[in-house]
């Protein structure tokens, strides 16, 4: 069958394609007719660039789809053709579903619920720390994955503060709920925290920014004991300097030593059970959080308006205009933040 795929076929190139595709499911796959895909900004333009080595051209991009069923696999049991779903795939406008296959909640328009993909990236952070009810957390970069960490964070209770220096992106969190922001452009973060917790720091610090000079001042922001969790990925991005300050803040920092944590989203499993294992044996496989589980929490949020998509917005466009969008996520962050791509 013939679909339409964008694709990077070089660095800093992108095309949408037309291409012959077998979408005939394997045992365990799903095929989907995409209704909507969402870029992941920090990802697909370290793609672009090629400075992601995992990532070879002709490389066709994407991780996140809303797509209708159109074939199941023999093996396939709790997804039914008809069925809107959250899927891995692509920006393609047909693709097969491997990873994992998410049904999305009645009423939730398609492109909304594509949102939760990304906040399967941003819920990590909270997975892995050790938030409680009443602690304060410093988000540093509201981009898509820091944006809805934020909102995850103070859903749980937390009192958050965003730190960006894009305003565009402090306005936006703004209205999604997110009252306490920095400029970083204008105030220096580390004194502007200082002064909202009364020079405690803060009992986490969430760097979403894939930038490693983040990772330098972000012990700064921690409290005694307290935690910086490292949600963005830092693909290509070199730094040199001497990491002697950065080694005493967390050994040190006033004898109160700071912990850091990786929170990639695929430290979890994809469901709560193996597959591969048999029903009675079951309790002891058993994982508390899961991709899945991660997913359909994320997309009740979303449907309950508790999770505020619609501020974060700022493209809905044809597949064709893939090259216009990637430029602009690039060089326009003031204008780009959330692009979701309209297959129907």
């Amino acid at each position: 069958m013939l679909v339409k795929q964008v694709v990077f076929p070089r660095a800093n190139e992108v095309q949408l394609e037309e291409v012959d595709v077998d979408l005939t499911p394997s045992e365990n796959e799903i095929v989907i007719r995409t209704l909507a895909s969402i870029i992941s900004a920090g990802t697909e333009l370290a793609c672009l660039s090629g400075s992601a080595d995992w990532a070879p051209f002709p490389f066709r991009p994407g991780y996140g789809a809303v797509g209708e069923v159109i074939a199941v696999g023999k093996n396939v049991k709790d997804v039914k053709v008809g069925e809107i779903i959250l899927t891995n795939s692509n920006h393609s406008s047909h693709a097969k579903a491997k990873v994992a296959a998410i049904k999305v909640p009645d009423g939730l328009e398609p492109q909304k619920a594509v949102f939760a993909r990304m906040a399967n990236v941003s819920i990590t952070a909270l997975r892995v720390s050790s938030a409680e009810l009443g602690d304060k957390v410093a988000v540093i970069g509201l981009g898509l994955v820091g944006n809805l960490a934020a909102q995850l964070f103070q859903i749980s209770g937390c009192q958050v503060v965003g730190i960006d220096k894009v305003k565009k992106r402090l306005e936006v969190a703004k209205e999604c709920g997110i009252e306490k922001v920095i400029n970083s452009e204008e105030i220096d973060p580390v004194q502007g925290v200082m002064e909202l917790t009364v020079g405690k720091g803060c009992e986490v610090v969430v760097d979403a920014t894939g930038n490693p000079a983040a990772t330098l001042f972000a012990p700064k922001l921690a409290s005694k004991y307290g935690e910086v969790i490292l949600l963005g990925s830092y693909f290509g991005r070199k730094l040199e300097t001497n990491v002697t300050e950065l080694l005493e803040q967390i050994h040190l920092s006033g004898y109160g030593c700071i912990t850091f944590k990786g929170a990639h989203e695929w430290r979890y499993p994809v469901k709560e059970f193996r597959d591969d294992i048999m029903p009675i044996e079951r309790n002891a496989q058993f994982y508390k959080h899961s991709y899945e589980r991660n997913a359909k929490i994320n997309l009740s949020l979303i449907a309950e308006g508790k999770l505020k998509i619609e501020p974060l917005i700022t493209h809905i466009v044809k597949p064709e205009k893939c090259a216009e969008v990637y430029f602009g996520l690039r060089y326009k962050p003031s204008e780009y933040i959330g692009v979701v791509f309209d297959w129907t």
